[in-house]
């Protein structure tokens, strides 16, 4: 906006001056024509004679800003202000009129001039300088040039103004939006509306919030509730089952089921707490990934190894993270506890933490069935299972990568399923402490 207020300020200076030039161009061309219409009046009393005179008296009193000369038919100069006939100005016409008037430069100085042939052959030449007109013209356009300048740096000051106090604002939002990004739904800008669009804006991003906030409140309480409601009569009749007699196989038949029933709850209320503690920042304490994965492994590694498994771990010493410790060993168990399941022997099992400029990054990755590529976009949602005839027959409610997920959200790590030509492999970057090099 600024810049094209200051184009068309420019543009208005512009013809302003072409204005201002052509008037005086006008002044010039009529004192010419003053001066022409005196000796016109001149020549008709007494000719050549009366014309020479005048121009002998005008020449004696020459102070400058005027060209006066009148030849004989040889080209001798009979008056004037100039010794002889400049350079390059032709005769055009014949009489006093100032039809045909020409610019020419003498000088490095610009005259307007009338050059005829009177009756006789006697060449007459008019001239007025231009020199005012010029000066008046050169102050004009220095004047224009600095208030185009001044122009200029305005607009530039008022539009860096304008946007600095728009991204400010744009700013404000986009900072709302990282902490909710990041799980903090509770997140609002301070102080109060203003009244124009952002205000709005504010306003609308708040209730969208608001109503985000009801509803994933109103989920993880209905979760919550039937996940406490279901599992506590499941305990209560897995507990009578226990005192069922002559019918062993019937009893832990249907403990089994229970105690698997039990599981999907519980995991749904693990999943509920991370998620509900998403971007809280509440209960995280320093912990060392490494020694973390270390210890997991250790506990995984005889388990993959009887099922004829290639393990191969591999961490970086010192990995530290803000987090929760038992979280962290329930992922990775999960992960292991997963991967191991799936895999057939002969199959290779890898648990990878290294460090990386920005973050640690643990990688779980085997060479087993994998995820189809239609499951891949749907691999962290609850219930999600592939429906393979290998896999049937695997125990398990595709609640795992669910939790997986839920609990990265709580330490704010990024989640990635890179492409590989056999198996499956999950990347989940973790922030660094701040102490971290």
């Amino acid at each position: 906006m600024a810049l094209a207020v200051t184009l068309l300020s420019l543009l208005a200076m512009g013809l302003q001056y072409r204005l201002v030039e052509t008037r005086l161009m006008d002044a010039s061309r009529a004192l010419l024509t003053a001066d022409l219409n005196g000796f016109a009046a001149l020549y008709e009393q007494r000719r050549i004679i009366a014309l020479r005179q005048a121009i002998d008296y005008r020449a004696a009193a020459h102070t400058g800003g005027e060209m006066l000369l009148l030849a004989d038919r040889k080209g001798v100069v009979l008056a004037g202000t100039e010794p002889a006939w400049p350079e390059g100005l032709t005769k055009t016409g014949e009489g006093f009129t100032a039809d045909g008037a020409e610019v020419f430069v003498r000088g490095g100085e610009r005259w307007l001039a009338v050059a005829r042939d009177l009756p006789g052959g006697f060449p007459l030449l008019v001239a007025r300088s231009l020199a005012p007109v010029d000066a008046t013209l050169a102050s004009l356009r220095r004047g224009m040039a600095a208030l185009g300048l001044a122009l200029l740096a305005a607009g530039a000051l008022v539009g860096w103004f304008a946007a600095r106090s728009v991204m400010g604002r744009i700013g404000r939002i986009n900072a709302l939006a990282d902490r909710v990004a990041a799980g903090e739904l509770s997140a609002r800008l301070e102080g109060a509306r203003s009244h124009d669009e952002f205000g709005l804006l504010e306003t609308h991003v708040h209730a969208m919030l608001d109503r985000i906030e009801n509803l994933n409140r109103a989920t993880h309480r209905l979760s919550d509730t039937i996940a406490h409601e279901l599992r506590t009569p499941l305990n209560r009749m897995t507990q009578k089952l226990a005192r069922i007699e002559g019918q062993d196989d019937l009893a832990n038949d249907l403990k089994s089921e229970m105690r698997a029933a039990i599981r999907v709850f519980d995991s749904l209320l693990d999943i509920s707490r991370a998620e509900a503690d998403q971007g809280s920042g509440g209960g995280l304490v320093p912990v060392d990934l490494s020694r973390v994965a270390q210890e997991v492994w250790e506990l995984y590694e005889p388990l993959a190894e009887d099922k004829g498994l290639r393990c191969t771990l591999t961490v970086d010493p010192d990995c530290r993270v803000l987090g929760d410790r038992n979280l962290i060993a329930q992922m990775l168990s999960n992960l292991l506890d997963n991967a191991i399941k799936y895999c057939a022997a002969g199959d290779e099992l890898r648990l990878i933490l290294q460090e990386t400029p920005d973050r640690h990054l643990l990688t779980i990755a085997d060479t087993g069935p994998g995820l189809p590529d239609e499951m891949k976009d749907q691999a962290f949602e609850r219930f999600v299972r592939a429906d393979r005839d290998k896999d049937r027959g695997i125990k398990g409610h595709g609640l795992g990568l669910a939790l997986v997920r839920a609990i990265a959200a709580r330490h704010g790590a990024k989640l990635g399923l890179p492409q590989v030509e056999k198996g499956f492999v999950l990347e989940i970057g973790w922030p660094k402490l701040s102490a971290d090099p």
